[in-house]
């Protein structure tokens, strides 16, 4: 791989992890807390075009995390999920598939600590996380993965 090749997928993992971070925070009342639609997992369906995401999502997330105020579980565990779920989605071969990794991964994960955190049971949170990343993931990140594709050059 040539200086250029690396130097555009740094600076493309940079762009995402900012995206990710100021969006997340821009929305804060509804991306932090059991219920959920954190706008900028609609990102999260970028590792099925770029590896390079899986990276700039975890970095975007461990901002977001610090700053959300639920301390040490959503920094580490969360972001952790979003690095799965990322590294998951970059092995998806149909775009229709891209979503469902951060869908289940954070479900799963991030309903399980905020169930513990919020005192609340562990399916019904799973189920409002899954469910607002159904939201972020498919009702906006499938159409941003769609449009990208048909626009994407070479």
């Amino acid at each position: 791989m040539d200086n250029k090749t690396m130097i555009k997928m740094l600076a493309r993992s940079a762009m995402v992890a900012g995206i990710y971070a100021a969006v997340t925070i821009s929305f804060a009342p509804i991306s932090y807390g059991p219920l959920q639609v954190r706008i900028s997992e609609a990102l999260t369906v970028l590792p099925f075009l770029w590896p390079e995401a899986v990276m700039g999502l975890f970095v975007g997330c461990i901002t977001a995390n610090s700053l959300g105020g639920l301390g040490i579980w959503d920094i580490g565990l969360g972001s952790l999920a979003t690095l799965l779920a990322a590294w998951l989605t970059s092995k998806t071969t149909k775009p229709w598939l891209a979503p469902l990794p951060p869908v289940l991964v954070n479900g799963v994960i991030v309903g399980g600590y905020l169930s513990l955190l919020y005192n609340m049971p562990w399916w019904s949170t799973m189920a409002y996380v899954a469910a607002g990343q159904v939201i972020a993931c498919y009702l906006l990140g499938l159409p941003l993965l769609h449009l990208m594709l048909k626009n994407k050059k070479g």
